[in-house]
């Protein structure tokens, strides 16, 4: 369990390259699971509703009538969700959201990891260049 934003991201992709790499056998037998945990939560009067990413959250408020009165927190990390919230959105085995790991998944996050933090430059200039460009600054999560 990481928190829902970029940071989260990037411990996820170092604890699936530990297991790929050190514990290849729990991921081949389906043991390693990611928990999804919400990144905002839109509160609309006494409904709420929890948005695991910007698109749901934009599409949750674009339901909203005009000029309607609406609040949204954007949890920072785990560490802001009420105990509560946590145990409803993350933990509670009734309502979470798991993700099955599966080697691929794994593959992927290792050869990630190798290429912006191995040794060699090479590989690591040419992700930059090819995806540097693509990139939305406005999407980075400072």
């Amino acid at each position: 369990m990481t928190d829902a934003d970029v940071d989260g991201s990037h411990i996820r992709t170092l604890l699936l390259t530990f297991f790929y790499r050190y514990r290849r056998a729990m991921v081949e037998q389906g043991y390693i699971y990611i928990a999804c945990p919400p990144l905002y939560k839109v509160e609309r009067g006494r409904n709420h509703y929890y948005c695991y990413s910007e698109r749901e959250r934009d599409q949750i408020v674009a339901g909203f009538p005009e000029n309607a009165k609406y609040e949204i927190q954007r949890f920072k990390g785990l560490g802001e969700m009420m105990p509560q919230q946590l145990w409803d959105t993350t933990m509670n085995p009734e309502s979470r959201t798991l993700k099955r790991i599966e080697i691929e998944d794994a593959a992927e996050a290792d050869r990630i990891f190798t290429v912006l933090m191995g040794d060699r430059v090479a590989p690591r200039r040419e992700f930059i260049e090819t995806y540097g460009p693509k990139l939305n600054l406005m999407d980075l999560d400072i």
